[in-house]
């Protein structure tokens, strides 16, 4: 089996509609997928109605969280998007999203980047409005070549001069509400440039519910890979893996990383908010 845990929509910072990577999905030879959007559930309904025949669908998005001030990504799989203290937390998140965007917009406009608030919101289509849509902004703009040439410090990188902060939850709490709305949570990239999070922060993540962590992922090298795999049975952990596709953004890669099937199945089995899709 092909299984991909991490793949993105138009729902939020992919390029394809839920429809249209359901289809590739397959196309490319995969058998699960996860639709993992920040911070929404809103391409689920979507996804399922175009299941294509032989691919599973995992219900998941990815957890805008911060560490000590930084940005921190947890993935979560199979939960109750009903449930309300988890639905309170992203509509939450989702609100300091948008306020977030403004703020950045305002900052490019100050610096006579040529980007506007519509011009972002067009790009985001109604999803929720990220970093990635105003970087398709700046490039659309010739503000800079590529949408990756705009997380710098000289516009929306970290710190940058037109970056702003914005709210996401501890990732204990986060965790606790994947959980609390019968999820299973994973940590997304950890080694990723910009996401690391230390081998000490895993193990105390893990005891407080904790089920995975992606040690298959573009980011990851083979010895980052093999570090991550011993951490992981070291703790207990789940060691799981995907594409972190985001349509055109990152070249159509999905199925590129992927999970062993009894991996897969040991981390499906701790959910009870719902179940996978066929």
């Amino acid at each position: 089996m092909r299984i991909d845990l991490h793949v993105h929509s138009d729902a939020s910072d992919g390029t394809d509609p839920p429809a249209e990577v359901m289809l590739r999905a397959r196309a490319a030879g995969a058998d699960v997928v996860a639709l993992t959007d920040h911070d929404t559930v809103a391409g689920h309904a979507e996804g399922r109605r175009a299941l294509p025949p032989g691919l599973t669908l995992v219900p998941g998005m990815e957890l805008s969280c911060l560490l000590e001030g930084r940005s921190m990504h947890l993935l979560g799989y199979l939960f109750d998007p009903g449930e309300p203290a988890l639905a309170a937390e992203l509509e939450r998140i989702r609100d300091d999203r948008a306020r977030r965007a403004r703020a950045m917009v305002d900052r490019l406009a100050e610096l006579g980047a040529g980007v506007t608030w519509d011009q972002v919101a067009a790009i985001a289509g109604g999803a929720v409005v990220g970093r990635p849509h105003i970087a398709r902004a700046l490039a659309a703009a010739g503000a800079v070549g590529d949408p990756a040439d705009a997380f710098t410090p000289d516009w929306i990188g970290d710190g940058g001069r037109a970056y702003a902060g914005r709210y996401g939850p501890n990732p204990a709490r986060a965790i606790a509400l994947v959980r609390g709305a019968g999820g299973v949570a994973v940590l997304a990239h950890p080694r990723s440039p910009g996401y690391e999070v230390p081998d000490e922060v895993i193990a105390g993540l893990a005891a407080v519910g904790l089920a995975g962590v992606e040690v298959a992922h573009p980011d990851h090298d083979f010895s980052e890979r093999d570090r991550l795999r011993a951490l992981a049975g070291d703790l207990g952990l789940v060691a799981s893996g995907g594409s972190d596709d985001h349509g055109s953004l990152t070249g159509h890669r999905i199925g590129c990383d992927t999970m062993p099937a009894d991996a897969y199945q040991r981390l499906i089995s701790q959910a009870t908010g719902t179940v996978p899709l066929r």
